[in-house]
């Protein structure tokens, strides 16, 4: 069965070019789209989508406050925030207003769908190059609200969460520490573990909020 899909953008010719690249796959539906942050509740409620797809610049109110109020409301519909920009402040905000993914508009159309699929059954998934930026971004500060972990990381860990953060999946990750694959995913599951998440992109998120890769370069 397909993926319900709302999507929510401010530029017609965006929104067009959007569902019929979607419109390509079986896997996604759009069952409703939307030209304004102001509309997003309403056509949550009214079509019950399993994703919202979201642009992040938008008048009056953008994807982040878009994204918060729905979660007011009391609607639990994963949000992507879809953007041409890749500002950290902006990808902050739409972290912390509870956008479970975070993709730039150059994003492939498989991509795109492999993220929607992704975000409907539960996971996380913010683009490498906007994870990178954000990282760049809060270079040499600690988020205010950051919590300390559960249990402190050790350096390798750090390490191997940086590579994380870059996209790297575990036998890459491998490669470059000259270490087995088995020891990268062992050392990946006790990084989850301390940080109390369930994967990899939640473990990124968390390290991010807690400022653990504010020194990432």
């Amino acid at each position: 069965m397909a993926i319900r899909l709302l999507l929510i953008d401010d530029q017609t010719l965006v929104r067009q070019g959007i569902r019929g690249l979607l419109e390509l796959s079986d896997r996604v539906e759009v069952a409703a789209e939307g030209s304004d942050g102001d509309q997003a509740v309403e056509l949550a409620r009214a079509h019950s989508p399993d994703v919202i797809l979201m642009d992040m610049r938008m008048p009056r109110i953008d994807g982040a406050e878009a994204t918060r109020a729905l979660a007011d409301a009391g609607i639990e519909v994963p949000v992507i925030i879809l953007t041409t920009f890749d500002d950290h402040h902006q990808v902050l905000a739409g972290i912390q207003a509870g956008a479970r993914g975070y993709l730039l508009k150059d994003v492939s159309l498989e991509s795109l769908i492999e993220a929607i699929e992704s975000v409907a059954t539960g996971k996380t998934m913010i683009q490498p190059g906007v994870t990178e930026s954000l990282l760049r971004g809060l270079t040499g500060r600690t988020l205010p609200d950051a919590a300390a972990p559960p249990e402190r990381l050790t350096p390798r860990e750090t390490e191997i969460l940086r590579l994380m953060a870059g996209g790297y999946s575990n036998r890459e990750i491998a490669t470059a520490l000259s270490r087995s694959e088995g020891t990268i995913k062992n050392q990946v599951s006790s990084i989850l573990g301390k940080l109390g998440v369930r994967d990899r992109t939640r473990a990124v998120l968390k390290a991010i909020e807690m400022g653990l890769l504010a020194d990432a370069t």
